[in-house]
């Protein structure tokens, strides 16, 4: 999980990407292709 301070540009690496806020963080998660999972931070 790569950590960054804006996940805006992350975003766009792939279609399938979403954004969740879970306790506090944002994340962005995708099902179909795990390595482009992040975290703000």
């Amino acid at each position: 999980m790569k950590i960054k301070n804006s996940l805006k540009a992350l975003m766009g690496r792939h279609r399938d990407n979403r954004m969740v806020r879970r306790k506090g963080r944002v994340y962005i998660i995708n099902k179909k292709a795990p390595r482009f999972k992040a975290r703000q931070g």
